[in-house]
């Protein structure tokens, strides 16, 4: 069942969310040639902790770390550890945060150093899809609309959306309904099962875009998604409320 949030849980989505958004920015300064992601992980927990929330990552399902750093071709659920960053490299921060029994969802996708041109396009290409697709979200919009806005983008551009990988509805749980796929099967979706958006509801809308072919495959640690070709990945993700007119940001940092 997708849920309506009321606006008690609405502000303390949005204040998970703040901590969250300063927490990425904290993290995005230190993602340079030479630092292990491991050290990222420690800023991260460390200014969470300090802001009185949790990270929501850490034993969910098992998941070993408290947040992902995933490196080139790793799309998600990369495990920090004493490696280290190299010049050229990207690697995508996804962080769960937890206040007061209320989550917030986002992640960023960053270059070390100097990184390609190709590189730079993916990232770019990827955010912008985000944005896009958060400029569609109002009340009474089709799901599909923001699936569809995303794979449009991206594959334009000569990129290819995950697809065993999907957003989601967030709240009181980390994951709730609806799943939001970044792509749109028309065989499979029948009008009538579409999911139209209501005021209230809470998304966390993250495209995951692949250089190469959309296919992933686990690494033997059971968590880490790579791509199946490994070509490069990025991924994007905001926590977005759905209002009447607009889809409002709570994982933006506002101060």
């Amino acid at each position: 069942m997708i849920k309506c949030k009321s606006p008690y849980e609405v502000e303390l989505i949005y204040k998970a969310g703040q901590i969250l958004a300063r927490t990425l920015n904290l993290v995005s300064e230190k993602v340079l040639p030479d630092i292990r992601t491991e050290y990222l992980e420690e800023i991260a927990i460390k200014y969470i902790r300090e802001n009185g929330a949790s990270a929501a990552f850490k034993g969910y399902r098992g998941f070993p770390a408290n947040i992902c750093a995933s490196v080139n071709e790793e799309v998600v659920h990369g495990i920090p550890s004493k490696r280290t960053l190299k010049e050229g490299d990207i690697v995508s921060i996804d962080i769960g945060v937890c206040y007061k029994k209320y989550y917030a969802d986002a992640s960023i996708t960053c270059g070390v150093g100097k990184i390609s041109r190709e590189a730079q396009k993916l990232i770019d290409v990827t955010k912008q899809s985000l944005y896009l697709a958060i400029s569609k979200i109002r009340d009474s919009v089709e799901l599909s609309r923001i699936s569809e806005t995303i794979q449009n983008l991206v594959e334009s551009n000569g990129f290819s959306v995950v697809r065993d990988l999907v957003g989601h509805g967030i709240g009181s749980l980390i994951h709730e309904e609806p799943q939001i796929p970044n792509y749109v099967d028309p065989t499979a979706l029948k009008k009538e099962e579409d999911i139209i958006l209501k005021e209230g509801m809470v998304l966390a809308i993250e495209p995951m875009v692949n250089q190469g072919t959309w296919e992933v495959e686990t690494l033997p640690n059971s968590w880490t998604v790579v791509t199946k070709d490994r070509k490069l990945s990025a991924h994007f993700e905001h926590t977005v409320l759905v209002e009447k007119y607009r889809g409002k940001i709570l994982t933006f940092a506002n101060n």
